[in-house]
C-alpha cells in the first residue's frame, strides 16, 4: 500500500498540471561528494535521459547548499512550495538521499523562468541547425549570383 501511494504522489507531482491555472514541477536533490546539493527539475518530461539540472544564464550547473537554498532560488522566481518527501537509496553499505520537493505557480506564457541543461543543449542544437540553414541558402545564393554573373558577360 506505501508502495503504490509512493508511486501515486511520484506520478502527480511530476506531471505537469495546468489545473487551475498554475504550473506544477518537482526539485529533485541529490548531495554529491563535496556536500553540494545538485537539483533537477521536472516539468513531466516523457524522457528519463534528459539533464534536466538547473544552470545559470551561462550554462553552468546550479550548486546549492542545501534545498531550502534551492527553495530560496525558486521562490525568487515565484514557485511556491507544495510538499516535500525524502526517498532514501540503499546500495549495500551506503545510502543515499533522494530529496523532492512539490512546487508551483501561476501558469503564465512567458515560461518557467528557469533553465536546465538540456534547454541550453536544445538551444544550441537550434541554433547550429538555423546557422547551417543559413549557410546552405547564402551558397544557393552565391551559386545564382555566379550563374548570373555568367550568363551576363
Amino acid at each position: 500500500m506505501k508502495k503504490i501511494l509512493l508511486i501515486l504522489c511520484l506520478t502527480l507531482g511530476s506531471v505537469i498540471s495546468h489545473a487551475q491555472g498554475r504550473t506544477y514541477c518537482e526539485l529533485l536533490g541529490m548531495q554529491n561528494l563535496v556536500g553540494k546539493i545538485i537539483v533537477s527539475v521536472d516539468f513531466g518530461q516523457t524522457s528519463f535521459m534528459r539533464d534536466n539540472r538547473l544552470v545559470d544564464e551561462n550554462g553552468e550547473v546550479l550548486k546549492f547548499n542545501s534545498m531550502i537554498d534551492a527553495m530560496n532560488y525558486m521562490g525568487a522566481l515565484g514557485w511556491d512550495f507544495e510538499q516535500a518527501y525524502v526517498v532514501t537509496h540503499n546500495y549495500g553499505k551506503s545510502a543515499t538521499n533522494v530529496y523532492h520537493w512539490l512546487l508551483s505557480k501561476p501558469y503564465s506564457d512567458d515560461g518557467t523562468g528557469l533553465k536546465t541543461m538540456n534547454m541550453i543543449k536544445q538551444e544550441i542544437k537550434k541554433a547550429k541547425e538555423q546557422e547551417k540553414q543559413e549557410q546552405e541558402e547564402q551558397e544557393t545564393d552565391d551559386m545564382y549570383d555566379w550563374m548570373d554573373d555568367a550568363n551576363y558577360h
